[in-house]
């Protein structure tokens, strides 16, 4: 509940809350502490500006999203993960992490890369088979942010609101057929390959 969280992380949600929906530059500070039951003042207080208090969102946003992937995939296990559980906590934070790389910051930059990196080390641990670990993960991750970039086109597509859990599930379900089955016969693969070197 929002009376639960401090006056610093109730500013913080309300900033990633409009942040998403309006982009940087349409939340003002004024707007953010409406939001968050606070005064423009306390907002300033915590974070000095609106640039400092994006950079708390990205960080916050991309530690918490990290943080989540390791809970699940090397605690609790992916065939143990409940999208019911998941998706109120991960869907926020991935549409506000695509919407901040979308403004084409430096931050927003180093953030993907960020993620490449990630992604790179856990393909290399996780048996991933290719000969070129950073196109994979930058390529992966391109792929599964442009989910977010599209939302509307595949809500559409879907007939399922993306945020309802039932959308993000399906969205989920999707990803694993996708991902848990080659669409490449090795002979196919091999000479593709070949092609491309």
């Amino acid at each position: 509940m929002k009376d639960d969280l401090t006056a610093r992380a109730r500013i913080r949600d309300a900033a990633i809350k409009l942040f998403t929906e309006r982009g940087i530059e349409g939340a003002s500070i004024r707007d953010i502490a409406t939001e968050a039951g606070v005064s423009s003042g306390l907002v300033r207080h915590h974070f000095g500006s609106k640039e400092a208090l994006r950079d708390a969102c990205d960080e916050y946003a991309l530690g918490r999203m990290f943080e989540l992937g390791r809970e699940l995939v090397d605690e609790q296990g992916l065939e143990n993960v409940s999208v019911a559980t998941v998706q109120p906590v991960a869907f926020p934070l991935q549409t506000y992490l695509v919407r901040s790389m979308m403004d084409g910051s430096s931050t927003a930059s180093a953030m993907f890369l960020q993620t490449v990196e990630y992604g790179e080390q856990w393909a290399k641990t996780h048996g991933v088979v290719t000969d070129d670990f950073r196109a994979w993960s930058a390529v992966i991750t391109a792929m599964k942010l442009g989910v977010y970039v599209l939302r509307e086109q595949l809500e559409l597509a879907l007939g399922e609101d993306l945020a309802s859990p039932s959308g993000y599930s399906r969205l989920n379900r999707a990803f694993v057929d996708i991902f848990s089955q080659p669409l490449l016969t090795p002979e196919q693969a091999a000479n593709l390959r070949k092609g491309n070197h």
